[in-house]
């Protein structure tokens, strides 16, 4: 007799046991969004921000972090008022030669030249032409970190890949090759 209650018992238990379990189904999910993750369409509309807008604005007043602001404008006057005005900040301390070549042999080299000649490797390659030398122009200190900074003619800026002191740092190199010529 105990042996018919044994079985019936773990009968009884074997369709408890199998009727909570549905394959189609799972139970629970901890963190659904995690297993099954809703695709969006790069550019669909989307109810994730305010108003039906594509993406949010920064915060008014805002500046990127880093950003150090130059008082000179991109143009022609704000050209001459940095030949004019612009010093460097730079102390004899914080002038480093060194760093400024390799800066320089970097970012400058392969349009300007080595020497600051306009005989980089684009320029023999005609890649670009009328790349001049340092010699042949009118440049301080105010007017080669304009440039740096906002570019000129076919020369892009280098402010996103330069900071400011290293804008500098090149700016005292292109001075000394300058008077080398």
């Amino acid at each position: 007799m105990k042996s018919v209650y044994k079985i019936t018992l773990l009968f009884g238990l074997t369709i408890i046991v199998s009727s909570c379990h549905n394959t189609s189904a799972p139970n629970f999910q901890y963190f659904p969004d995690m297993y099954e993750a809703v695709g969006y369409e790069t550019y669909s509309e989307s109810n994730a921000f305010k108003d039906g807008k594509e993406a949010q604005l920064p915060a008014e007043g805002s500046i990127d972090r880093g950003f150090e602001p130059f008082e000179y404008e991109n143009s022609t006057a704000g050209y001459e008022l940095a030949k004019a005005n612009l010093k460097s900040p730079l102390d004899s301390v914080s002038r480093n030669a060194d760093k400024g070549k390799v800066l320089y042999e970097i970012y400058c080299t392969t349009c300007h030249g080595n020497n600051g000649n306009g005989k980089g490797v684009l320029v023999e390659r005609e890649k670009f032409l009328g790349v001049p030398s340092y010699a042949d122009r009118v440049i301080t200190e105010g007017s080669v970190f304009h440039v740096i900074t906002y570019g000129l003619n076919s020369m892009g800026s280098h402010a996103n890949q330069l900071s400011a002191d290293e804008r500098w740092l090149v700016t005292d190199y292109v001075l000394k090759l300058k008077s080398e010529l």
